[in-house]
């Protein structure tokens, strides 16, 4: 079985910090990480491997630097990574992002299932992994907590909803969006460490995919970061007195109702 796993890196949620001109993250000398929804994705794909054979490959675009949390997942498990990176995709929204990580996934070919976190911590759009799926024209399931059953040809799989689950069969390749319900991620292992050090990681620029130009970056992005800003806390409070618990409570209801009114 062949799996790919989409990861980002993104910056520690304790450390974010927005370029006021460009509306963009600062990531230069900021600590990053591995989106931690995409740490699942990550052992679910190395859980699949390890089940039914195969191998998986971990892709990301984004800096250079960003090649730090494809070495974290090899110390995982992960067989193979890739890094797409080039300048040509600075400013890609989801839209292009998940374009260009469609054609990348185009260039591996070889795939059964796709595996991505369900949204990733700096952006919380979850739009990635849908657009990645619908550039391929593939299916696709999101917030999975349970691979129920797996074959060369189907999957059947448990998607959380806000009432219990539904059991989704679902013909392959296709896209897997997971939440954290569905594993416990592992440490890096000593010998993975080592592999993850050795480790050969191709760099794929726009230059290396059949990409269109004009679907990438600034230019391929519908949507933009016009302002960013922490909205004002604007708001009345009251303390409400009373002589005892009870006439404070009748106090209480008689401003409730007053502002019902």
């Amino acid at each position: 079985m062949d799996i790919i796993v989409c990861i980002k890196q993104v910056p520690d949620t304790a450390d974010v910090k927005i370029n006021p001109e460009t509306n963009t993250l600062i990531r230069e000398g900021v600590k990053s990480i591995i989106n931690p929804f995409d740490m699942y994705a990550i052992e679910e794909g190395i859980r699949l491997k390890e089940a039914y054979g195969g191998k998986v490959v971990a892709i990301t675009m984004g800096p250079p630097q960003a090649e730090e949390a494809l070495r974290e997942a090899i110390s995982m498990g992960v067989d193979e990574a890739v890094l797409i990176t080039d300048r040509a995709f600075a400013g890609s929204d989801t839209y292009a992002t998940s374009y260009v990580l469609s054609r990348a996934i185009d260039k591996i070919a070889n795939y059964d299932v796709i595996l991505c976190g369900k949204q990733a911590s700096d952006g919380d759009t979850a739009q990635v992994g849908p657009g990645i799926a619908t550039h391929l024209d593939i299916p696709q399931v999101t917030y999975v907590k349970k691979i129920v059953s797996i074959d060369t040809e189907k999957a059947v799989v448990e998607r959380m909803t806000e009432e219990g689950y539904d059991v989704v069969e679902v013909q392959l390749p296709a896209l897997f969006t997971v939440v954290k319900e569905i594993n416990e991620p592992r440490p890096p292992s000593l010998r993975g460490k080592m592999k993850a050090k050795k480790a050969q990681i191709p760099k794929w620029g726009a230059g290396d995919m059949d990409v269109d130009p004009e679907k990438i970056g600034l230019k391929g992005s519908p949507t933009q970061v016009v302002k960013i800003f922490t909205p004002p806390r604007t708001g009345h409070h009251e303390i409400i007195e009373g002589e005892s618990p009870e006439q404070i409570a009748e106090n209480l209801v008689e401003k409730i109702l007053d502002f019902i009114k």
